[in-house]
């Protein structure tokens, strides 16, 4: 069965496409507003399309990614199934990360643009009447250094300025997952998957400090933190779902970051 992949261009699209290559599936990636998606057949879709870390900059396009393009998809294309890719950003200020928790979104927060525009286009999906799942991404961790995102920043700072500054705690952490990872359970969920909503994520929260000793202990860079910097702290993802339905176990993400700081010294990629 064919898959399509909208948002094939994306850091998560493009290693999807990869994939489907090293497998040998049949896939078509159309081009961004193209019309030639809603006179095919699609297989089935898996919907990358986003804008991630300059959301702030491009409200407008976080919008008509996250929402008005898919509203067209689901009501117009022909499909067996669809994943609409979300993240588990939507989980911060919420007492834990479970598929079914209730979530915390304030209109007043400028930051919350991001999550009020997935959780919408979540809303869509979940009121469709076709084959629509929903898979929540946690902070992918892979060789993306055209990104700003924190991993990347402070290991290019690390790395060309010899020191990490952090605006946020030691003590705050987050939850990561290798971007190897999140393709394989993508293409899972959206060919066999049997629930209508899943979280991708590794269940494991790493802090600030973690990720930064062991950036230090390959680059002999110095750590700063910011007087008064805030500590945030993301509820612990259950991955209940994807650990019964697919076995799942995560790659080391310790390890991944170790590998991508000496690649990028290796490299000397100065930004």
């Amino acid at each position: 069965m064919k898959t399509t992949v909208f948002g094939s261009k994306g850091f998560i699209g493009s290693h999807l496409v990869q994939r489907l290559v090293e497998l040998q599936c049949e896939f078509f990636e159309p081009e961004r507003g193209s019309l030639e998606a809603f006179n095919t057949s699609l297989g089935h879709v898996i919907y990358c399309a986003g804008v991630t870390s300059d959301f702030r900059m491009r409200p407008y396009d976080t919008v008509k990614a996250h929402v008005t393009y898919l509203s067209d998809l689901l009501q117009n294309a022909r499909f067996d199934s669809f994943l609409y890719v979300s993240s588990t950003r939507i989980y911060y200020g919420a007492k834990e990360g479970f598929e079914d928790s209730d979530l915390v979104v304030n209109p007043n927060r400028s930051d919350d643009l991001f999550q009020l525009s997935k959780l919408l286009g979540e809303s869509l999906c979940l009121n469709s009447s076709r084959n629509v799942k929903i898979a929540r991404i946690s902070n992918v961790c892979g060789q993306d250094f055209q990104s700003d995102n924190f991993l990347y920043s402070i290991i290019k700072d690390a790395v060309n300025h010899k020191v990490i500054n952090l605006q946020t705690t030691l003590s705050s952490a987050k939850d990561y997952i290798c971007i190897e990872d999140v393709v394989e359970l993508l293409i899972k969920i959206s060919h066999v998957g049997t629930s209508s909503m899943y979280n991708i994520a590794s269940g494991t929260n790493t802090t600030n400090e973690k990720v930064t000793n062991e950036i230090q202990r390959l680059t002999s860079c110095d750590v700063i933190v910011k007087q008064n910097a805030a500590e945030i702290i993301f509820p612990p993802i259950s991955t209940e779902k994807i650990q019964e339905e697919f076995a799942f176990k995560p790659l080391d993400i310790i390890q991944r970051i170790k590998q991508m700081t000496l690649k990028y010294q290796a490299e000397r990629i100065i930004p």
